[in-house]
């Protein structure tokens, strides 16, 4: 807004996975899943929101995860902060059919990133480093499919996107 008067679009990417079976109990890192992968989703979207409205339009693209479409062991309560996040995107798109906001929930599969690192399960991070290593797709596929959506016209919204490595289960 500073530099440029201002705001089209935001992308909200955060997430972090502090995923292991939930017989673990981590309950400390459930919240800060919560914390990271909604709280931050509508924290952004409280800034942006007013921003799109005295506008007239704006776009809200956040990234969810194939992993709130295909529910594995050891990440269902990632998978459920991700798969609120594609509710609340469209729960407000409902609420916004004005022509002033569009929406897009962006799932990706595996992708080049360091969210191995956030994972404390020893065995769950090793198995996630090792995909990432064999068939990840890199974060510029992601790019471009976000790209995509945001250069759409202002009357087309496209709600959601899946973007996977053709190897991925």
């Amino acid at each position: 807004m500073a530099e440029f008067g201002r705001l089209d679009v935001l992308v909200s990417n955060a997430g972090i996975s502090k995923i292991g079976p939930v017989s673990e109990l981590d309950v400390d890192g459930w919240s800060a899943m919560i914390d990271v992968n909604l709280r931050g989703v509508l924290h952004g979207i409280a800034a942006a929101l007013p921003v799109f409205r005295r506008q007239g339009q704006g776009h809200l693209v956040t990234t969810v995860s194939t992993s709130g479409l295909k529910i594995v062991p050891t990440q269902a309560v990632y998978a459920a902060t991700k798969n609120a996040v594609r509710t609340l995107l469209e729960g407000l798109r409902q609420e916004s059919t004005d022509g002033v906001l569009r929406t897009t929930a962006v799932s990706p599969g595996v992708v080049r990133t360091e969210l191995a690192g956030s994972i404390e399960n020893p065995q769950v991070r090793e198995q996630t480093r090792r995909n990432m290593d064999e068939f990840a797709i890199a974060p510029e596929a992601v790019a471009r499919v976000i790209a995509f959506a945001i250069e759409q016209p202002h009357d087309i919204e496209i709600g959601e996107i899946t973007v996977r490595p053709t190897v991925q289960g």
